[in-house]
């Protein structure tokens, strides 16, 4: 007689219990299927438009505030058109232009510029690299002189320009009071032409200079300390390794700095208009210090040529062009002595 044990070892068709099968997966609801498609069509539609998304406000700001009114300006530079009536346009074509540049007005505002542009660069970046070199070095509180450097840059405008016009007053300013006190004599810094450019391109580069004198630092910072110890290594004092090290590892930001400090200078405007706010936007008696940036402003809001106003701005739009295409040609030139 078969025990119990005995029975459960016998196969299936001899009586024994046969072994346990693992259930078998039910197929998923038609419902799941719909639905795991519908979120990896989702995530996919995500991960592709998402990005553009992202940018889209940029592009739609750029839309509105700067091809619109730059494609604007140049229909409206070949019209002529007043500002108070800015939807009576008549074709004029080239006719803008060809008055500016028989203007002595304007020669008289670009010579303007650029004599104020190479008076504000020139001593604003060699300050910078100066300051920037000094602050290069281990300072107790560099962080404090890293935050007063970039102070005039977060200044107003108007406020700086305020206190520039009392200390470059004639009767009652600091600089005629040392002028004065050392035998020179007073100077009249607003209405004679070189010292009203002097006093313009100073509130420049105060404005400027900590501001590049952060990047000159920042890019010194990024200098392997290795070319130094080389360089020490090799007899080279401070100044040599300054000049054999620092300066041609910083050509790039150099060069950068040249082109943007070229720009600003190209678009001088509330300094010399706030210089001497009794004359507005002629830039003195004379026209002395009128640069680009006041004669276009002249034109357009004082005078009401919008037509012509806007033949201005694309000319100094050209003149941006022509200076980035300087700045390319330069920056090739380096890379393929480097």
């Amino acid at each position: 007689m078969a025990t119990r044990h005995d029975t459960a070892a016998l196969p299936a068709e001899e009586g024994g219990a046969a072994p346990a099968r693992p259930a078998a997966r039910t197929a998923p609801a038609p419902a799941d299927e719909r639905r795991r498609a519908r979120l990896s069509r989702r995530w996919k539609r995500d991960v592709r438009w998402s990005p553009y998304a992202f940018v889209a406000p940029f592009f739609l700001l750029f839309l509105a505030f700067g091809l619109f009114p730059l494609l604007y300006t140049g229909w409206a530079s070949l019209h002529q058109v007043e500002l108070t009536a800015p939807t009576d346009m008549n074709w004029v074509g080239l006719r803008n232009y060809t008055r500016i540049f028989d203007d002595d007005f304007f020669w008289n505002a670009a010579k303007n510029t650029l004599t104020i542009g190479i008076i504000s660069t020139v001593p604003q970046l060699l300050m910078a690299m100066g300051l920037a070199h000094i602050l290069n070095y281990k300072l107790r509180a560099s962080t404090f002189y890293r935050v007063v450097m970039l102070a005039p840059y977060a200044t107003s405008i108007a406020a700086a320009s305020l206190v520039f016009v009392l200390l470059f007053g004639r009767d009652y300013g600091m600089i005629n009071w040392v002028l004065d006190q050392v035998g020179i004599g007073k100077v009249d810094w607003q209405n004679d032409k070189w010292p009203s450019q002097i006093a313009v391109s100073a509130i420049i580069i105060w404005r400027w200079t900590g501001y590049n004198a952060l990047i000159y630092l920042a890019a010194m910072q990024a200098i392997p300390h290795d070319l130094y110890e080389s360089a020490a290594l090799d007899g080279a004092n401070r100044w040599q390794q300054f000049f054999h090290v620092t300066l041609p590892s910083l050509r790039p930001t150099i060069l950068f700095t040249c082109v943007v400090s070229t720009i600003g200078a190209s678009q001088v405007f509330g300094e010399p208009l706030l210089f001497d706010a009794n004359r507005g936007a002629s830039g003195g008696s004379e026209h002395q210090f009128q640069t680009l940036g006041l004669y276009l402003y002249e034109q357009g809001w004082v005078n009401q040529h919008l037509g012509r106003a806007s033949a201005i701005a694309w000319t100094m739009f050209l003149i941006l062009i022509l200076i980035g295409v300087v700045n390319y040609v330069i920056s090739r030139r380096l890379r393929a002595i480097q």
